[in-house]
């Protein structure tokens, strides 16, 4: 070799690292990119419950799975080859940019489960799987000279650009660029891509591109693959079903969905990172977070939110660098890179399938999160933190007493911590119940059966046996949108539904009153008032349109001869409304009323214009909020099938949020006269809520009308707009501008 051949080589060699981590980086950000922005796409036509996040990641999973599959079976042919068909196949993907949505429609009868999936995938399918090849096909291509070192560091980098493109969509992109801005950019970053690759391809030395890299190394046994799987199977559904927790269960506040994702993505930062000290660390406390956090999965964190978010935020992010950090441990020689991402990624898709397709059909409750928080109990490394303690676990026959008698001992314990089981046991000894259970579980760490029994109890302890009771009493009906309960309220006045911690309605119980609406609904609420005054400003033949069912309170409003429809995106929650035995709205006041099943703004879409003298809007699930349901389009939907003088009332209640610029801003651009009553004081309403409805109508005359027929003149206020927020469009949108003073309190 020449010295200007040495030369070059070496040059080529030190710009090689910095171009591969920086390919590996920009196709990773590109993914992580593509989620939240398509979702956001997509909240006009699949909505935004946490179930069609969970079905949106399942998807991403599935293709990334594809695309590792890809990048395996690629590695059998020559580098030159497969640099050439990489490059090709990136040639056919773009055919699908600028990167965006088909224009298909779900069906009224479609089913979410699998329409959402169909859906994404012939919109994105091919640019999300070849752009996910990416991470482990460089890295391969970066192993083929061995001077380089160990390539699976480069894989913290993938997982680093991922959190970074997360993190950077809710952060920058979203409120800075338009949809369609976004799209030009992230076609620009696909640009970047391919010549970045290109680069990655001419940085392998000519000597070793004909050269066909053969595995030299064992091939793992199948229950060293078995054991990769389940690895990588446990984090992924974790990462999905804290998620569900977090969301219902906890606090349902904006963004929170992108924090398990984010923890998620780190975690392979450290535990694929080149210095192990941090992965060790976390991997050593493991077994006590897992039995603090863990053991509270069954209870409902709402009295304290930030607390409990906290803990299942932790729980996620203990257990997934720990569980990552022993695939890393056991990882296989870069000759089978391919093959261990492939499994890895097997075992992804495996766990975000148990919770967004079988755990939905399969359980009534979020049973999936402690089930899934027992099996990262099995599969932690783990030893005890005493000698002597071990030392007891060593010996065979004692070893054998302690695995069969504290399981069962930590078991009974739980029946008499529970406080609803045995409701006659005294506080305290309650207390001492569970905490005799830590105990015992701490004992028993090093032996993971055992342990993880122990952790079960524990779980149990805490609510665990009422929650599992509750499956028994009919109380309870799971859907692909979220999980339903059905009870008495607090007080015993009432009968509750309640979806997490959000109430969804309220009927009272006492005779006599079982007729009067309840809750956001009450006769004092601006949508109480708007729709009794529907006879005087309409006539006798009101024509009344409600989107979002709930239990059917609003039916009570109705008066012969007025025409109901209601519209609602949940089968399951028309068959609780319908129930008399559960609510008797619907049965009692609005036996007549036609009930459309599927998303609201589809639905409105295909119903004739002019239909409505009132529509109500009240779709929103718990403190989420669904976009594209106040966007100028939407409004624009509505105003469609409103007659001329027709009046829009929206709730618009929210503890993080304030929409009222929204809304503001699109009255303002649609031409609409808009104010809005806010009622805080509900003593003189039996189980009423404080509520904000916002009521808005193109016609002042009809303004003028209503607030003096609905006799609250003084309670309704104009809305405001805020100077600078010019509201949002199925284009452009973005909460941070609205986001409250939090207040985690109750």
């Amino acid at each position: 070799m020449t010295a200007e051949a040495g030369s070059t080589a070496g040059s080529r060699e030190r710009l090689a690292k910095p171009l591969f981590v920086a390919t590996i980086v920009t196709g990773s950000f590109l993914l992580f990119l593509t989620q939240p922005m398509v979702g956001r796409m997509a909240l006009p036509r699949v909505g935004g419950a946490p179930a069609v996040w969970n079905s949106a990641m399942l998807v991403y999973q599935a293709l990334l799975l594809g695309g590792y599959a890809y990048a395996h079976w690629l590695g059998r042919l020559r580098p030159r080859r497969q640099a050439g068909l990489h490059l090709a196949l990136f040639a056919v993907a773009a055919l699908w940019l600028p990167i965006g949505l088909t224009s298909a429609v779900p069906p009224a009868d479609a089913s979410p489960v699998l329409w959402v999936p169909w859906f994404l995938i012939s919109s994105i399918g091919p640019l999300f799987f070849i752009v996910s090849a990416q991470a482990p096909l460089m890295q391969r291509w970066y192993a083929l000279e061995a001077s380089r070192g160990e390539p699976y560091a480069l894989y913290a980098a993938s997982n680093l650009g991922s959190f970074a493109g997360l993190v950077s969509y809710p952060l920058i992109v979203e409120p800075l660029l338009t949809l369609e801005q976004q799209s030009i950019l992230w076609t620009g970053g696909y640009a970047l891509l391919v010549l970045l690759v290109v680069g990655c391809a001419l940085t392998t030395p000519a000597d070793k591109v004909e050269a066909v890299p053969l595995a030299s190394s064992p091939a793992p046994s199948r229950r060293r693959v078995l054991h990769w799987i389940a690895l990588a199977a446990v984090p992924s559904g974790l990462m999905l079903s804290t998620t569900t927790h977090l969301t219902t269960d906890i606090v349902a506040m904006p963004l929170l969905w992108a924090l398990p994702l984010g923890l998620y993505l780190l975690s392979f930062v450290i535990a694929f990172a080149t210095r192990r000290g941090a992965a060790a660390f976390i991997t050593q406390i493991s077994p006590l977070i897992v039995l603090i956090a863990g053991g509270l999965a069954f209870t409902h964190g709402s009295n304290h939110p930030l607390f409990s978010a906290t803990l299942g935020l932790s729980l996620l992010f203990v257990v997934a660098v720990t569980l990552h950090g022993e695939m890393y441990r056991l990882r296989p020689g870069p000759d089978r890179l391919t093959a261990f991402y492939l499994t890895m990624s097997v075992g992804g898709v495996l766990g975000g399938a148990f919770c967004a397709i079988a755990a939905p059909v399969i359980f009534d409750w979020a049973y999936e999160h402690p089930l899934l928080i027992v099996a990262a109990a099995l599969l932690l490394p783990q030893r005890n933190y005493l000698r002597i303690v071990e030392t007891v676990w060593q010996k065979r026959e004692v070893a054998f007493l302690l695995s069969a008698w504290l399981p069962t001992l930590a078991l009974l314990l739980s029946l008499v911590a529970d406080t609803q089981v045995l409701q006659q046991i005294p506080d305290a000894l309650e207390v001492a119940a569970s905490i005799l259970i830590a105990l015992i579980a701490v004992f028993c760490i090093g032996r993971p059966a055992v342990f993880a029994a122990c952790l079960a109890a524990l779980m149990m302890s805490y609510g665990g046996w009422t929650t599992l009771a509750r499956s028994f009493q009919d109380v309870r009906t799971r859907s692909y949108f979220g999980i339903y309960s059905v009870g008495p309220d607090p007080s015993g006045t009432a009968r509750m539904l309640t979806h997490g911690t959000t109430v969804h309605g309220l009927q009272n119980v006492i005779p006599g009153m079982e007729e009067e609406p309840t809750s956001y609904y009450t006769r004092g609420s601006g949508v109480g008032r708007v729709i009794a005054s529907a006879e005087l400003l309409y006539g006798p033949g009101a024509s009344i349109g409600v989107v979002g069912l709930g239990t059917g309170t609003l039916a009570c409003y109705s008066k012969p001869g007025q025409a109901w429809t209601f519209f609602e995106i949940d089968p399951v929650m028309v068959e609780i409304a319908r129930d008399p035995k559960r609510f008797s709205f619907i049965s009692r006041c609005g036996g007549d009323a036609r009930i459309v099943v599927g998303d609201a703004r589809l639905r409105l879409a295909a119903e004739r214009a002019a239909s409505f003298d009132i529509l109500a809007v009240d779709a929103f699930s718990s403190d989420s909020v669904p976009m594209h349901l106040l966007t100028r389009e939407a409004l624009a939907g509505y105003g469609r099938v409103l007659r001329p003088d027709g009046i829009l009332v929206m709730h618009i209640s929210n503890r993080y949020l304030d929409l009222e610029p929204v809304l503001a801003a699109g009255a303002a651009a649609g031409g609409w006269e808009a104010a809005v009553l806010d009622q805080r004081t509900t003593a003189r309403y039996l189980n009423g809520h404080s509520s904000t409805w916002v009521a808005m109508t193109r016609d002042p005359q009809t303004m003028a009308d209503l607030l003096e027929v609905s006799g609250a003149a003084q309670s309704w206020q104009k809305l405001q707009s805020r100077p600078g927020f010019a509201g949002w469009t199925d284009d452009y949108s973005s909460i941070l501008p609205l986001l409250k003073n939090l207040d985690f309190r109750d």
